[in-house]
C-alpha cells in the first residue's frame, strides 16, 4: 500500500510515477469506502483525485497557498497532508472538518464553505507575497459550478490585470465558460499537456526573449498565433481577454498531463488559468450517473450504491406544498441557486418547467430577479439555505424591502445544521431578517405550520416575507397552532420559557422534567419573529417575573433581546432574564443533538438552567 506511507505531500513528490498511478487508485478506494460509512461530499472528491495528486507534486501547500472553491473536492487534499487517520471522525463532533481548515492543518491555506470567492482571495494572497518581498505560489482551484456566481469573474477581472503570478486551476466537470469538443480540441489537449511541448515552448521563449529582435519576431508570432486560437477555440478567449494566459484543456484524470501543464503554469509566474476536465464521481458508476444525488451523501453500501432512507422532511414538505399551491395560481414561481434537490424543488423543476429557474451560484441574481419579477406581477419563492441567503443580503434590503416587494424567501436549513459545520450553520438569518424593514419572518416548527405559513406568505401578506424552517424531520411538536403572533403551549406560574422552530420541543422537554421536580411552566412559542407588535408582547407576557428565551442563533439582536427591550420600555420587565442561545461563536460541526448540547439548548441544559433562574 503506497497511501498508508504517505504522512505528507513530499512523500507524494518521491513516488515514480507507477507508484504516483497507483496512490491515484488508492485514494479512490479509500475515499470511497471511507465516505461510505461517515456520509459526505463523495462525487467532487472522487472526481479530483488526479488532479489533486498532481498538485501535491508540483507545489508545497506547507508554504505555496491552494485556496479551494468550495471545498466540496478537498478530502483527498486531506488524505495527503497527515490527516488519513482522522477520515473515520469526518465531520463528526470533534473530529476533521469536511471543508478545508487552516486551523486543522498549515495545508488548508483558507476557509472554503462557500463558492465563487477562490480567485479574489488568493489574488490577495499574491499581492501580500509581494508587498511582504516574499515566495511563494498561490493557486486558486475552481469549479465550474462557481463560475455562475459574478464574484468569480470580478476577481478573474481584477487578477488578470493585475500582472501577479497566479494560477487559477478550473475543475470543469460538465459547464464550462463554453464547451470544447471535437477532434481538434482533444488532439490540442493531447500536445499541450507533452513534456516534449513545454520544453519547446521553454526554449522558444527564451531564445526569442533574448535579444531586441528577437522580442519582435516573439510578438508577431504570439499575435498570429492567439489570433488563430481564438477563432477555432473560443472558449479560452474570455480569460485572455482579462489577462490571464490560458493553458488547456487538460485531462484532469491524466496525473502527468495536469502535473506537466502545472509545472509550465507555474515557470510563466504570470496570471494563468489552467482548464482541467474531469468527470464527477469518476471511477464508481453510481455517482457517474447521478453527480448531484452523489455530491452529499450519508453513508451508504458501495456494492449496490444504496443510500440510507430518508423520511419526509420540512424541505420534501416545502416541495409538496409549492406544487399544490402552483397549480392554484399560475403566478406562483420558483427560484433556486443550484439547490433544486437540497430545497426539494425537484418534481416542482417537472411539473412547472416555465415557472422554475436555477440561477447556479448566485444568490444575489436570484434575490433581484425575484424583485423584479414581483415588481412585474408574479409571486417569486427563492428557496435558499440560510447561510446562502447572507450573501444576497444588500438585495434584501435595496432591492426587495426598500420598495416593500412581495418576494417569498424559503429560508431552509435555519438553525443549526449539523455536520457541514461553521460555514454551513443557520445562525445569522433570525437576526439579520428580523432588522430589515417592511419584512415578514415566520417559523414554523412543524410540517402542518409550514403548509399554513407558506400559504400565508404567498396570498395573505404582503411585502417581502420569510419562512424559515430546519434541516431533517419533524421533533416533539408536531401540531399547528400557527394563528397569533405567539401561541401558548402549556401554562404555568413559576416561569415562562420560551423559542421559536422546532427548538420549541426541546422546551416542551424541558418543561416535562420541570414538573417532575414541582416547578409549574409556561411555554410560549413565537410563530412570527419580526415584526413584534408591542401590543402583541404586552398580552402575551405580561406580568412574567422570570422569562428564559432559547433560540439557536448568536446572540446580538436576538428575539429574547428585542423581547426585553419592548417589555422594559411597556414598563414590564421580567425580574429575572436568561437568554439561551449560541452567543457570538461559530458553531463546530457534528450533529444538531451534540451541538445543541455543548451550546446548552438540549432539554436537560434548558432545565437545568431554569432551575439556577428561579433559585
Amino acid at each position: 500500500m503506497i497511501l498508508e506511507h504517505i504522512r505528507e505531500p513530499k512523500d507524494v513528490k518521491a513516488l515514480t510515477r507507477a507508484q504516483t498511478e497507483l496512490l491515484c487508485d488508492e485514494l479512490h478506494s479509500f475515499l470511497l469506502e471511507s465516505v461510505s460509512r461517515t456520509g459526505g461530499h463523495l462525487a467532487s472528491s472522487l472526481g479530483a483525485i488526479e488532479l489533486t495528486v498532481a498538485i501535491h507534486r508540483v507545489f508545497d501547500t506547507s508554504r505555496d497557498r491552494l485556496v479551494f472553491d468550495v471545498g466540496h473536492q478537498c478530502y483527498a487534499h486531506k488524505a495527503l497532508t497527515g490527516r488519513l487517520d482522522g477520515f473515520a471522525s469526518l465531520r463528526k463532533f470533534g473530529g476533521i472538518s469536511g471543508f478545508p481548515k487552516p486551523d486543522e492543518s498549515i495545508h488548508d491555506a483558507f476557509v472554503a464553505g462557500h463558492a465563487s470567492n477562490s480567485v479574489s482571495v488568493a489574488l490577495g494572497m499574491a499581492r501580500a507575497r509581494t508587498l511582504l518581498g516574499e515566495d511563494y505560489s498561490v493557486l486558486a482551484l475552481i469549479g465550474d459550478g462557481a463560475l455562475s456566481g459574478g464574484l468569480a469573474y470580478e476577481g478573474l477581472n481584477n487578477a488578470g490585470s493585475s500582472g501577479e503570478p497566479l494560477i487559477v486551476i478550473l475543475n470543469d466537470n460538465g459547464m464550462s465558460i463554453s464547451r470544447n469538443v471535437g477532434a481538434v480540441s482533444e488532439h490540442r489537449s493531447s500536445l499541450r499537456s507533452k513534456p516534449a511541448y513545454y520544453e519547446f515552448k521553454r526554449g522558444y521563449r527564451r531564445f526569442l526573449l533574448g535579444s531586441e529582435p528577437g522580442k519582435v519576431i516573439y510578438g508577431v508570432n504570439h499575435k498570429i498565433k492567439s489570433e488563430l486560437k481564438n477563432a477555432l477555440f473560443p472558449s479560452s478567449s474570455i480569460v485572455e481577454d482579462m489577462g490571464f494566459t490560458y493553458l488547456g484543456p487538460v485531462d484532469g484524470h491524466d496525473e502527468e498531463q495536469v502535473e506537466n501543464a502545472l509545472r509550465w503554469a507555474k515557470e510563466l509566474k504570470r496570471p494563468v488559468l489552467l482548464h482541467v476536465r474531469t468527470i464527477k464521481g469518476k471511477g464508481y458508476a453510481p455517482a457517474e450517473r447521478e453527480p448531484g444525488k452523489w455530491h452529499g451523501v450519508g453513508p451508504f453500501d458501495v456494492a449496490t450504491g444504496k443510500q440510507s432512507e430518508h423520511g419526509e422532511t420540512f424541505s420534501s414538505v416545502f416541495g409538496e406544498t409549492m406544487c399544490a399551491l402552483a397549480e392554484q395560481n399560475e403566478r406562483v414561481c420558483a427560484i433556486t441557486a443550484a439547490m433544486a434537490d437540497g430545497t426539494g424543488l425537484t418534481e416542482f423543476s417537472h411539473r412547472f418547467p416555465k415557472r422554475f429557474f436555477d440561477v447556479g451560484i448566485a444568490e444575489s441574481q436570484a434575490a433581484a430577479m425575484a424583485a423584479g419579477m414581483a415588481k412585474q406581477g408574479l409571486i417569486p419563492v427563492f428557496a435558499v439555505y440560510s447561510t446562502f441567503l447572507q450573501r444576497a443580503y444588500d438585495q434584501l434590503v435595496h432591492d426587495t424591502a426598500l420598495s416593500d416587494l412581495h418576494v417569498v424567501f424559503a429560508v431552509d436549513r435555519a438553525g443549526i445544521v449539523g455536520a457541514d459545520g461553521e460555514t454551513h450553520q443557520g445562525i445569522f438569518d433570525a437576526t439579520f431578517l428580523s432588522d430589515i424593514p417592511n419584512m415578514t419572518v415566520l417559523c414554523p416548527a412543524s410540517f402542518a405550520e409550514l403548509r399554513t405559513m407558506l400559504r400565508r406568505a404567498l396570498f395573505e401578506l404582503t411585502g417581502p416575507v420569510a419562512v424559515r424552517y430546519p434541516r431533517g424531520g419533524e421533533e416533539k411538536f408536531r401540531e399547528d397552532r400557527s394563528d397569533g403572533a405567539f401561541a401558548v403551549l402549556r401554562d404555568g406560574g413559576d416561569v415562562t420559557l420560551c423559542a421559536y422552530g422546532s427548538l420549541i420541543s426541546n422546551v416542551l422537554d424541558a418543561a416535562e422534567l420541570l414538573e417532575k421536580q414541582g416547578v409549574s411552566v409556561r411555554v410560549v412559542k413565537a410563530n412570527c419573529i419580526s415584526p413584534f407588535l408591542d401590543a402583541d408582547v404586552r398580552k402575551t407576557f405580561a406580568g412574567t417575573k422570570r422569562l428564559i428565551v432559547a433560540e439557536e442563533c448568536a446572540s446580538v439582536g436576538c428575539v429574547g433581546q428585542r423581547l426585553a427591550a419592548i417589555l422594559s420600555e411597556e414598563g414590564t420587565p421580567p425580574e429575572r432574564l436568561y437568554l439561551c442561545n449560541l452567543g457570538k461563536r461559530f458553531p463546530p460541526h457534528g450533529s444538531v443533538e451534540q451541538l445543541r448540547s455543548a451550546f446548552g439548548l438540549d432539554a436537560e441544559a434548558i432545565a437545568k438552567k431554569t432551575l439556577e433562574v428561579i433559585g
